[in-house]
């Protein structure tokens, strides 16, 4: 029950006491931070605004409000994920640093498609533009297993420039 005033300094005192130790405990239970500072403010307000509060017992009732919490959050996000999953919405939206990522990448790698052997680029292409591998080897008039290995060895020799882009020293993970 809430008291009809507005609580205290010496509550507010008594709870924020209390702050570090119930980030560490939500935090053990919730990943998102954003979810462990909800948890946390929500049970001090709550402790603080709690009409009966037994001031011997602060430490105790915070814990308990926040574990509660945390299993509301969790049975939250739990119902949220059944919906997304049943309305067929359950695939994410890329954040905006993803999606400049992205980008960057398909930059890089357009630029460097070009320095791969004819078959392999133009397989690689073809696939890149939504044809399957034997699409593509029906269109080039090869067999499926000849697009298939120039696929595989085109991919590979773009990681191995990629991973030499991307190294300070300009080796390969796999020259180390």
């Amino acid at each position: 029950m809430s008291s009809p005033h507005p609580p205290s300094g010496r509550r507010w005192d008594l709870v924020l006491e209390h702050r570090e130790r119930l980030q560490r405990l939500v935090r053990a239970r919730l990943p998102e931070p954003r979810d462990v500072e909800d948890v946390v403010h929500e049970a001090l307000i709550r402790a603080v605004c709690f009409a009966d509060l037994d001031e011997t017992r602060v430490g105790a009732l915070l814990t308990t409000t926040a574990l509660r919490l945390c299993a509301d959050t969790y049975r939250t996000r739990s119902r949220q994920q059944r919906l997304l999953g049943r309305i067929g919405a359950a695939t994410l939206v890329p954040g905006p640093e993803e999606i400049v990522c992205d980008r960057q990448l398909g930059r890089w790698l357009m630029e460097h498609v070009q320095q791969l052997p004819s078959r392999e680029r133009q397989v690689l292409m073809a696939r890149a533009s939504g044809l399957s591998t034997t699409e593509a080897a029906s269109r080039f008039q090869i067999s499926t297993k000849a697009a298939e290995c120039a696929f595989t060895r085109g991919r590979a020799r773009l990681q191995r420039l990629h991973e030499r882009d991307n190294t300070p020293d300009g080796t390969t993970i796999s020259d180390r």
